[in-house]
């Protein structure tokens, strides 16, 4: 897998021993600390009967299996623990949810927790994500992998299927350290709900670094979950749990900065979070207060003229923000029946320029500056655009019952509601978690389109796409002012 990556992620030959599987633990690291590491492949991969299912209450209750297979080993002290990152840490949130006596301890460090919200169908918009990437390289079996594509073409919407893609997270009674960050396309939200939703004992630290180059080259992350288990599987009395920030968070400035990393917080999102209202103005600026006028401005949503339409601000002094965002904005289209709106936000340099956090600190960087990267690896895992919000029109239902977070809706997604031509509608569209800083003279821009730019590592290796039906067509229109008071909601903290 890093070969393909821009950079490998700036993971050298050097930092790994060859006896890791793929985003697990390293054992020439940690079997000489007193701990075996049992790379457990999925049913159906290799040789082995089934099919390749992809989480769920297969995987879930297979887990727990092995885990109580794993406890009776006669090398083993009766505790187990998991680590890893993304599939090996999404997988642990369906087996600990299992329960099985024997799982002492877990450390999901960036691991989505609802395949259908927050990776194949987000906001309502389907999309193969990277799964032809990892049917290409990493599963390996015999009897075929469930398809995520055909599936969406059978269950577009919310269905029992995609419920079970779903972790319970309130089932998990065990400690976990959960690790996350603003960059990953598909666990930040995962790891956010998973941390607000375990019910044991539990430690959330946000990173500043690719997940693969934070497990395999920073050696402050292992030697801090060897801690982590020495205590909860070994029984230890490290001073862990009193000496270990129950919370802690990065904030990322981009350019040629690296992210500034350990910084403690009370809680997420943090209690004294100061949220303000930015309302879309015509000037393409955004200003605290909504335009008495009612206004509008068009983009083309797809194909040939392709574009967005940007609204900034430049902060006057020193800015953080971090916490959860929200837009609501006024839309409508001539053009079809149904719309997917895709909301960015960007960092300003003091001159008006995006500006892109690098997701790999700048010693491993293989370019001067952050400027002189090429073209092609500007869309990659290296540099991290800002923070997305998706919303497909048709889905805009909202359950406020179900809001883990009042600036993160819960679209039920079970029904569609289309529109007619011209018809303006109301969009509330929740935005990933975010945590910037900004210094004064620098600024922010609310980036609104018809889509998103897939990393290349994932598009050079996608081969499925959505159905021309599930696309957009046309112009979108944003309307803002008077009537409609299309506005983002932006969580100003200091820390």
């Amino acid at each position: 897998m890093l070969p393909v990556t821009t950079w490998r992620c700036g993971i050298r030959s050097s930092d790994l021993s060859g006896w890791e599987k793929f985003e697990g633990l390293d054992p020439a690291s940690w079997c000489p600390r007193g701990y075996a590491i049992a790379s457990v492949d999925i049913r159906g991969s290799g040789h082995s009967s089934g099919s390749v299912q992809i989480m769920g209450t297969n995987m879930g209750e297979d887990g727990y299996d092995v885990i109580e297979a794993l406890a009776k080993m006669d090398w083993c002290n009766g505790n187990v623990g998991m680590a890893g990152n993304s599939f090996l840490a999404i997988s642990q949130w369906h087996i600990a949810a299992q329960q099985p006596p024997s799982l002492k301890a877990i450390a999901p460090w960036e691991g989505c927790g609802d395949l259908f919200r927050e990776q194949f169908v987000r906001g309502g918009v389907f999309e193969i994500s990277n799964m032809d990437l990892i049917n290409k390289l990493i599963i390996k079996g015999q009897n075929g992998t469930e398809d995520f594509a055909e599936m969406y073409a059978r269950e577009p919407l919310h269905s029992p299927y995609w419920a079970d893609k779903r972790a319970d997270m309130s089932k998990i009674k065990i400690p976990a350290y959960v690790s996350g960050s603003d960059f990953s396309s598909i666990h930040t939200m995962g790891s956010i709900r998973g941390f607000w939703e375990c019910q044991g004992p539990k430690w959330l630290r946000w990173s500043g670094r690719q997940e693969w180059h934070d497990l395999y080259v920073i050696p402050e992350s292992n030697a801090e979950l060897l801690e982590f288990f020495d205590h909860y599987l070994l029984g230890k009395d490290n001073g862990f749990v009193e000496n270990t920030p129950k919370i802690r968070w990065a904030l990322l400035q981009g350019g040629d900065r690296d992210a500034v990393e350990n910084i403690t917080i009370p809680d997420f999102p943090l209690p004294s979070t100061d949220y303000r209202d930015l309302f879309l103005g015509a000037d393409g600026k955004l200003a605290e207060s909504t335009p008495a006028e009612s206004s509008k401005v068009s983009y083309v949503s797809r194909g040939e003229g392709k574009g967005v339409v940007s609204f900034d601000i430049r902060f006057d002094k020193p800015t953080q923000l971090v916490g959860i965002p929200k837009a609501i904005v006024y839309m409508s289209t001539e053009d079809h029946d149904d719309m997917n709106v895709y909301i960015t936000l960007k960092k300003l340099d003091k001159d008006g320029n995006p500006l892109m956090h690098m997701t790999i600190p700048r010693a491993r960087a293989l370019a001067p500056s952050h400027a002189e990267i090429a073209e092609k690896d500007r869309t990659s895992l290296l540099l991290h655009p800002g923070s997305l919000g998706v919303l497909r029109a048709s889905h805009r239902h909202i359950d406020e019952s179900k809001n883990v977070h009042p600036n993160w809706p819960w679209h039920p997604h079970t029904f569609e509601e289309k529109l007619s031509p011209g018809e303006v509608v109301r969009l509330e569209i929740g935005i990933w978690a975010m945590g910037w800083q900004y210094d004064a003279g620098e600024g922010l821009r609310v980036e609104i389109g018809g889509g998103h730019d897939m990393n290349h590592e994932i598009r050079h290796f996608t081969t499925r796409f959505p159905d021309e039906s599930t696309l957009n067509k046309g112009k979108h229109t944003v309307h803002f002012g008077g009537d409609y008071p299309s506005k983002v909601i932006l969580p100003f903290v200091s820390i």
